[in-house]
């Protein structure tokens, strides 16, 4: 069996908008049902069982963000891309995209119509990942591989990879998809 990919967690960004709409901390340290937004993301990732590196060093851009994670753990067979803005994300949504990386150099997951996270990159890609810069994160290295067809776009049942927290509204609709979650599991026990 294969080596899995690490999943790296995006932790350096300055959360500007989520302060704009009034925020009062930093987005990946406000509560959702009591804990850090960051926490909730973290314990899916444990919770995945592939190996993972947390990038909170607080570079300028997305870009600069993942090139230091993949040089950090550049003996990878792949990575996982997941900002740590992603409370709701599934341990399973992981393990799908990382089964997927099996197949395809790159996947992209999709909830109903929507792109979400985590990207999917295959070792082939470290060049590329290496060489990010800025704030465009790597979407050209997902387009120039979608040109090629060298692409999985994967379908998650996982509203989670959708919905991350860039303002206080977005925080509020997490609660409220976290809430309905709870109340559907009470109903199945």
């Amino acid at each position: 069996m294969p080596a899995p990919p690490v999943v790296i967690v995006l932790a350096s960004g300055r959360g500007e908008r989520f302060a704009a709409s009034g925020g009062t901390v930093h987005k990946l340290r406000a509560l959702l049902a009591g804990r850090p937004v960051l926490e909730h993301t973290l314990d899916a990732v444990r919770a995945s069982g592939l190996p993972w590196h947390l990038e909170d060093a607080g570079h300028p851009g997305m870009g600069d963000s993942i090139a230091a994670a993949v040089r950090a753990t550049q003996g990878a067979a792949g990575w996982l891309v997941l900002p740590g803005d992603l409370p709701l994300i599934q341990a399973a949504s992981l393990r799908q995209v990382a089964a997927a990386l099996a197949r395809q150099p790159v996947v992209v997951p999709h909830h109903g119509g929507e792109r979400g996270h985590p990207v999917g990159f295959a070792a082939v890609c470290r060049e590329a990942l290496l060489g990010l810069k800025g704030n465009q994160g790597a979407v050209h290295i997902v387009r120039s591989y979608a040109a090629m067809n060298s692409i999985a776009d994967i379908e998650l049942g996982d509203i989670g990879c959708v919905t991350d927290i860039d303002t206080v509204a977005d925080l509020a609709r997490a609660q409220a998809l976290l809430d309905a979650r709870a109340a559907a599991a009470g109903l199945r026990t």
